[in-house]
C-alpha cells in the first residue's frame, strides 16, 4: 500500500509553540536520518489521526511530501495525550534504499476455525505474539506475516521458525538463536469439564450394560 504523508515546514520552536501549534489544527514533527541534519515539520492533525488508524501505516515505507519533494519515510514515534483523542508529536526517519532496517510487523492469523484444535476438540487460540520484529531492505519490507494455523491440534504451539517469511526478510528473534512461541490452541475448562462428564456417563453405561 502506497501512503503519502503531507508535511510543511516548521519554524517555530519551543513548547509555547506547538502548543499554540497544536491549537490550530497541526501536529509538531520531526524527520531525522541519512546524511541529512533532523528537520522540524508538522502535519495536519485530523489526517494524521485517520492514518494512524491504518495497519499499513505502522508498518509501510511512507512517503514524505515536503516543499514540493519527496522522500521515503518510516514512522518511529507517536506521543499521544494521556486521555484525548489528540496526537501530541510524531517522528519519522528517512530511509536509504541500500541499508537494511529493522522494523516490527504485524501478524495475521488465518485458518484457526478450520484447525483441528478449534474444529475438532472446541479450543481456542491463544495468540503469544501479535507482531515480531523483523531485518531487510526497505523494498524487501512486508505490510505484514501470514500466520497459517489450519494443521495446529490443541495443546501443540506453533513458533517462529515455522514461519514462512517472504525472500530476503529475516526474524530478529531467529538470528539471534530465540526461537519463539507465536500461538497455541488451549482447551477450555468448559470443554473438558463436558469430555469428563461424558466420559464418566459413557463408563457407568457400560457398567450397566455388563451387570
Amino acid at each position: 500500500m502506497k501512503i503519502d504523508v503531507n508535511a510543511e515546514q516548521r519554524t517555530l520552536q519551543g513548547k509555547g509553540a506547538s502548543r499554540r501549534l497544536r491549537g490550530s489544527g497541526k501536529v509538531p514533527a520531526v524527520v531525522y536520518g541519512g546524511e541529512k541534519e533532523p528537520q522540524s515539520i508538522q502535519l495536519d492533525h485530523n489526517d494524521l489521526y485517520h492514518q494512524l488508524e491504518l495497519e499499513a501505516f505502522h508498518a509501510s515505507i511512507l512517503t514524505l511530501n515536503l516543499a514540493g519533494k519527496k522522500e521515503p519515510v518510516l514512522l518511529r514515534d507517536v506521543q499521544m495525550h494521556p486521555f484525548k483523542r489528540q496526537v501530541l508529536h510524531i517522528d519519522f526517519q528517512r530511509v536509504d534504499k541500500n541499508k537494511k532496517i529493522h522494523m516490527k510487523v504485524p501478524l495475521h492469523f488465518i485458518n484457526a476455525d478450520v484447525s483441528p484444535g478449534v474444529k475438532s476438540s472446541g479450543g481456542i487460540v491463544s495468540h503469544v505474539l501479535t507482531e515480531v520484529d523483523i531485518s531487510c531492505l526497505p523494498a524487501d519490507l512486508p505490510e505484514f506475516i501470514t500466520v497459517d494455523l489450519i494443521d495446529l491440534a490443541a495443546g501443540h504451539t506453533l513458533h517462529l521458525s515455522d514461519l514462512i517469511i517472504p525472500k530476503d526478510v529475516e526474524i530478529t528473534m531467529l538470528v539471534k538463536g530465540e526461537n519463539l512461541p507465536v500461538a497455541t490452541i488451549v482447551i477450555p475448562r468448559s470443554v473438558l469439564s463436558e469430555d469428563a462428564a461424558s466420559d464418566k456417563e459413557t463408563g457407568e453405561e457400560e457398567e450397566s450394560e455388563e451387570s
